[in-house]
């Protein structure tokens, strides 16, 4: 598959070394990773990117080649990837987009060398939207809030755990929907589409990280001052699962954006395999 959408994408670090991608979660953007790029970039080849529908990626018109929906996700995704590598990749995915690049990675494991996930909807419970991002799947409401520059990007960012956004940073995750209608518009889709199929990729997710034929080196590191996904029933999972589980206790949903040097770090010794549980 071509890619027929334009793709926001910023990388640092030598294309020589193994490449890591980093994907942000719902609703943010690439900017998101802006302290864990440096980082990592001093020995791996960093890239993060925009999904379609968010930041400075195209917004295509859904029922016009795009209609956000889950599925289309996996398989996009994975046209984006085959474009940016062509060696075994590291992936590191936070929040509700973890199942669908799970699903991708499920049927690609021998290109993955590590999977970070970082606050993943693991249990039954996470299947479920806040009401800060479930708001915009509102057949009226919806249409109006995802058209408001602050309730799309500042409160659904800043109500997730401790981050306060500094207005430098503000502008940058408003000015998509400053400018054009179409990132409204996207964000409702995807919001409904969420709110659809969140529960059966999160079924699916589960499933596929227990599968004893699961091979890709997995860690999940969870933000314990998330706002929006509980502890509970992550301990259990990772344990099961017999998947590392990383703490980090002055996160919250969003950990790129609560500590990112930190996470940059962290990325580091599971990559290098010296962190120790």
């Amino acid at each position: 598959m071509i890619l027929c959408n334009r793709w926001f994408c910023i990388e640092s670090g030598s294309p020589d070394n193994h490449s890591v991608i980093l994907i942000h979660g719902f609703p943010s953007q690439a900017y998101s990773y802006r302290k864990v790029l440096p980082v990592l970039s001093k020995k791996y080849h960093a890239i993060a990117f925009d999904w379609l529908g968010f930041g400075f990626s195209d917004k295509p018109q859904p029922k016009y080649g795009f209609d956000y929906t889950l599925d289309e996700y996996v398989s996009s995704f994975g046209s984006l990837i085959n474009e940016l590598v062509t060696d075994k990749v590291s992936l590191v995915v936070q929040g509700y987009f973890s199942p669908v690049v799970v699903k991708y990675a499920s049927s690609h494991q021998e290109k993955l060398k590590d999977l970070i996930l970082l606050n993943p909807p693991l249990t039954a419970k996470h299947a479920n939207l806040p009401s800060a991002l479930s708001i915009f799947s509102n057949f009226l409401l919806g249409e109006i809030f995802s058209q408001d520059p602050l309730r799309a990007s500042d409160k659904a960012l800043t109500s997730c755990g401790p981050y306060q956004m500094k207005e430098d940073d503000a502008m940058v995750y408003r000015r998509p929907y400053l400018t054009s209608g179409s990132s409204g518009f996207a964000l409702n889709a995807i919001s409904r589409s969420m709110k659809k199929e969140l529960k059966k990729y999160v079924e699916e997710m589960r499933t596929i990280l227990m599968d004893k034929d699961w091979k890709v080196q997995t860690t999940i590191c969870w933000g314990e001052r998330d706002r929006w996904l509980s502890y509970d029933g992550v301990e259990d999972f990772c344990k099961r699962s017999n998947h590392k589980l990383l703490k980090l206790p002055m996160a919250g949903h969003h950990v790129q954006e609560d500590c990112g040097e930190e996470l940059g770090q962290v990325i580091n010794g599971v990559l290098s395999r010296r962190v120790r549980i």
